[in-house]
């Protein structure tokens, strides 16, 4: 069987060409198409990326405080003190020492016991002293015999005076006679005084009320005039011995405030009143000594011990006082950061005291009571600056709910 290729149609070659260009030309378009869209997106990316870096940048000026950045206004007295320290002498002491000689035969208090004022605190043995009254006592009867001898006689010389008896010479020989016995018998009188006294002091009293702070002898100890038996002290008042520089006494004045603290007492505060200034100065210290007198009731304080505190030289009325941390300048004002309805505005402040010690500053004009300020040094909140206040704190425009309810009832 004899097989026959067929020549191909010439009709599907035609119909091919007619649908390949259109096809063509509907591709370029695409293709342009397409390539308008992407170079028309990347010119409008960049406007919303800054519109969105606007938004961001708005929301990062509201700054977040936290409680420890700002403080609430107070209005009190401000105080200014003056530093010292010294220790604690008793404002009365006293050494008691013998008037007499004699041996001790009793001693009745020790050391660290309270007495009053002419308490018995030691016995002497008195028997010299009684006999040496009884001689004293012997020499004024003789000397009170003689002188009654004598007037008798001076009597008598008068009478042969008047009847021309004797001479003038004679009578006034008697009559000095008299006069002698008179001294005499006031002599005897002051010599029997004395014994006395000096068996009274036998027995050694208190002077003072006090505590005993020294026994200087035992029973059966012979003592000596002027020799220590006893020291008291008395603790109801005390000195409190503080050097202040010579630069600072313009400062001082009796009667100031003084509030100290001691070893042993940390939890409790001791206070006095300047009494007395030393109108020298200490050698080689270039310091004076303020005397201030402390009341001690309770007798917590003892002689000796070290105090340590602060003179009140000067105090405000009751005013605003800022903390030093929140003071700032600028163009040489004194300025402080004060928060209003969320916004930072520099407030201009006029000061008065100034505590270093406690951290405050007295304000005379520029801030209420109950103003919000900035304490805290921080570099990106400036005049303007939005802020957003802790929960905790509320600012004097929105006073807590707890206050509000409080001033509604």
């Amino acid at each position: 069987m004899k097989l026959e290729t067929l020549p191909v149609s010439p009709q599907p070659t035609a119909s091919r060409k007619r649908w390949r260009k259109p096809l063509a030309v509907l591709i370029v378009i695409g293709l342009a198409g397409g390539g308008w869209t992407v170079m028309h997106g990347k010119k409008e990316a960049p406007p919303a990326t800054a519109q969105a870096g606007k938004d961001d940048k708005k929301k990062q000026e509201v700054f977040e405080l936290a409680s420890g950045d700002i403080a609430a206004i107070d209005a009190r007295s401000l105080a200014v003190s003056l530093p010292l320290s010294g220790s604690l002498a008793p404002l009365s002491s006293a050494t008691i020492k013998s008037k007499v000689s004699g041996v001790v035969e009793a001693t009745t208090v020790q050391e660290g016991m309270a007495v009053s004022a002419g308490q018995v605190l030691a016995r002497i043995d008195q028997s010299d002293l009684r006999a040496r009254l009884q001689q004293q006592q012997a020499m004024l009867d003789e000397a009170q015999a003689k002188l009654s001898l004598a007037t008798k006689n001076e009597s008598n010389s008068g009478a042969l005076l008047k009847q021309k008896y004797i001479s003038q010479n004679a009578y006034d020989s008697t009559q000095n006679s008299v006069d002698l016995a008179r001294a005499n018998v006031k002599s005897a009188a002051a010599m029997v005084e004395i014994a006395r006294i000096a068996l009274n002091d036998g027995v050694i009293k208190a002077p003072i009320s006090g505590v005993v702070s020294k026994r200087h002898v035992q029973a059966g100890e012979k003592l000596a005039p002027d020799m220590p038996v006893y020291s008291i002290v008395n603790l109801a008042e005390l000195t409190l011995e503080a050097q202040v520089p010579a630069s600072e006494i313009p400062r001082v004045k009796v009667g100031q405030d003084v509030k100290f603290k001691v070893d042993g007492f940390q939890g409790r505060a001791f206070a006095g009143k300047v009494a007395r200034i030393n109108p020298a100065t200490e050698a080689g210290s270039r310091a004076m000594l303020v005397y201030i007198s402390v009341k001690n009731e309770d007798s917590a304080l003892r002689a000796g011990m070290f105090a340590k505190g602060s003179i009140v030289t000067d105090r405000s009325a009751v005013m605003p006082i800022v903390p030093l941390p929140a003071l700032r300048t600028d163009k040489g004002q004194q300025v402080v950061y004060k928060i209003e309805q969320g916004k930072v505005i520099a407030q201009p402040v006029k000061l008065g005291l100034r505590n270093e010690d406690e951290g405050y500053a007295e304000v005379v004009e520029g801030l209420q009571p109950g103003a919000s300020v900035i304490v805290s040094k921080l570099d990106s909140v400036k005049p303007g600056s939005q802020v957003k206040l802790p929960v905790n704190v509320a600012t004097p425009a929105q006073p807590p709910k707890s206050a509000m309810l409080a001033q509604k009832d």
